[in-house]
């Protein structure tokens, strides 16, 4: 079932490949929207760049985030394009998750085809799991860093980084950290002038005013 139409690229677009940003019910609303800004700004601003993304929910139907947004889906599990990325949110939706043995099995499925698999906040603690970070080094919430190494002691847990690059899987650390990682990505798959470019449209400089 897909409930919204497909982010549109301006003409001339060659876009193939596909970014999924995972939504479900109890998904924390900046965990998957700030990466959404980033990416989205983006991809229909360099449409060359042949990328693409979208929102997915399991059965395409809008979520009631954690603190009560109603998301909508672009696509279900079912027919949502292939995915060169999927990036998996956290939230208070995520411990659910980690209980969820189909929602696993789909988690494990995308690890096996999904060339680069990403996660904001506790949604390290779901592919933790999952068995996707055995032996890598990883970052979460800081209020997880230690559910992240009780589930999996091999994991080498990152208590100070905003995010972590193990090349084919990228964890951040909590909320806000997904505009970072989501930079970092668009560096990655574009070019550290895209990033910039993108950083500078959506007026990203954080300087906490306390």
């Amino acid at each position: 079932m897909t409930s919204l139409t497909d982010p549109v690229a301006p003409t001339g677009s060659t876009a193939t490949k596909h970014i999924g940003i995972l939504l479900f019910d109890g998904v924390e609303e900046l965990d998957a929207i700030g990466p959404w800004e980033i990416l989205s700004n983006w991809t229909l601003s360099y449409p060359e760049d042949g990328w693409t993304v979208t929102l997915v929910s399991k059965d395409g139907r809008p979520v009631r985030a954690a603190k009560g947004m109603v998301l909508g889906a672009h696509h279900s599990f079912a027919d949502v394009p292939p995915m060169g990325v999927l990036l998996h949110p956290g939230g208070p939706g995520a411990r659910a998750l980690m209980r969820d043995e189909e929602h696993l099995a789909w988690v494990r499925g995308q690890r096996a085809t999904v060339p680069l698999m990403t996660s904001v906040c506790s949604g390290a603690l779901v592919y933790a799991t999952a068995g996707v970070l055995e032996g890598r080094p990883a970052s979460t919430h800081w209020q997880s860093l230690e559910l992240l190494h009780e589930l999996d002691p091999s994991i080498q847990v990152d208590v100070e980084a905003r995010f972590v690059d193990d090349g084919d899987v990228i964890t951040s650390a909590g909320v806000s950290a997904g505009i970072d990682m989501a930079l970092h990505l668009v560096s990655r798959l574009a070019s550290a002038d895209r990033a910039r470019a993108v950083r500078r449209d959506v007026q990203y400089d954080p300087q906490p005013p306390i």
